[in-house]
């Protein structure tokens, strides 16, 4: 997403990022069109529980303020379960009638607490760079992918965790205005992932207004589970869609000038309600944008059961279980005729009977 003065105010780079790789790789474009014409089908089945999604967030810094805390790393955490499981207070601007349509996607995210190589982990990497900010130029084709090569890569960033069982963040400071981008599936394995602007990343720290409420992350992985825009980028042609049935047609983005009093919002011929506006695929402010919809949630179901069904699986989010106290003093068991609590090294010949090491 791209922050400038003009009308819209939010631009995302997932459509600059797409159709780059779509002129560039085959792969990229068969597996586009598989899973268009799959999801068509697989979103048609509800699921009725919920799924957690492992989560790992690379932050990559030059000075001490963009090592952000880790509390603005659990604020965006939160905002996401906040918002794809309906539990956002402010779900109640939705105007009465999109009130029907809104959805609770029964996904929840987590910081993994496993690492790729099965050893304990906060979910949470950061790496130093010599970059002071990394720098993006809206009117450059390539202009995602040379972020992608640094900011992915171990020279100046950080390389992802495996996309089969992680969803990955990575946080770092973005010039040129742009808040954030991600990749759809079916794309590079290397490249997977969301990308977002330390300063739109959850709330407090260096978020700021008025993109500190942790929705730039929401809209983002919307698109890592391929949400398309509400408007088909079809640049105000009134002919794109997002493939939802129950997004009204609309002309164009809309930006900071369309707000909650906005409602209705006419373009496209769309009467009487307009636009809705306040869908997180949108591009309003976070303080606008405040619901998916039941087919949205319906496309995000597809997803998870076709290109992404491996979260379900993955063991990023399985506890460690380290070795449990000993249920007994040295004492207590030398006086009830057990062997004696040893540690481990104490001794040549010893044993782990499940609590504690014992000699032989």
């Amino acid at each position: 997403m791209t922050k400038n003065t003009s009308k819209t105010a939010r631009i995302c780079a997932v459509m600059q990022h797409h159709d780059y790789l779509v002129s560039t790789d085959p792969t990229y474009r068969a597996n586009r069109r598989a899973y268009e014409a799959d999801i068509r089908v697989g979103r048609l089945a509800a699921r009725t529980s919920v799924i957690r999604i492992p989560v790992v967030v690379h932050v990559i810094y030059n000075t001490a303020s963009q090592n952000i805390k880790l509390s603005q790393i659990k604020s965006q955490i939160d905002a996401l379960n906040r918002d794809y499981r309906l539990q956002n207070t402010d779900r109640a601007d939705v105007p009465a009638p999109f009130q029907p349509f809104v959805a609770d996607t029964l996904i929840e995210f987590a910081l993994a607490v496993r690492d790729p190589q099965g050893n304990p982990t906060k979910g949470i990497t950061r790496t130093q760079t010599t970059k002071t900010g990394f720098p993006y130029v809206e009117s450059d084709p390539q202009a995602t992918m040379k972020l992608d090569s640094m900011i992915k890569n171990s020279q100046f960033g950080k390389i992802g965790w495996p996309r089969d069982s992680y969803l990955n963040l990575w946080v770092c400071n973005i010039t040129g205005g742009l808040l954030g981008y991600a990749q759809f599936p079916g794309g590079p394995s290397g490249t997977d992932g969301v990308v977002i602007a330390n300063t739109a990343f959850g709330s407090g720290g260096i978020a700021k207004a008025p993109y500190n409420l942790g929705r730039t992350a929401v809209h983002e992985v919307g698109h890592w589970l391929d949400l398309l825009h509400i408007w088909g980028d079809d640049r105000g042609g009134c002919s794109g869609s997002d493939n939802v049935s129950d997004t009204p047609n609309q002309a164009n983005s809309n930006g900071s000038d369309v707000r909650k009093s906005s409602f209705p919002h006419i373009t496209c011929g769309n009467q009487p309600h307009g636009d809705m506006f306040m869908n997180y695929m949108d591009y309003v402010d976070d303080e606008t944008m405040v619901m998916f919809t039941k087919d949205q949630v319906g496309r995000m179901n597809a997803t998870l059961a076709g290109p992404r069904s491996s979260m379900a699986t993955s063991s990023g989010l399985t506890p460690i279980t380290p070795p449990q106290p000993p249920s007994a003093t040295h004492a207590a068991r030398v006086s009830e005729g057990m062997k004696p609590i040893v540690e481990q090294g104490e001794c040549t010949q010893c044993e782990y009977d499940g609590v504690s090491w014992v000699p032989l």
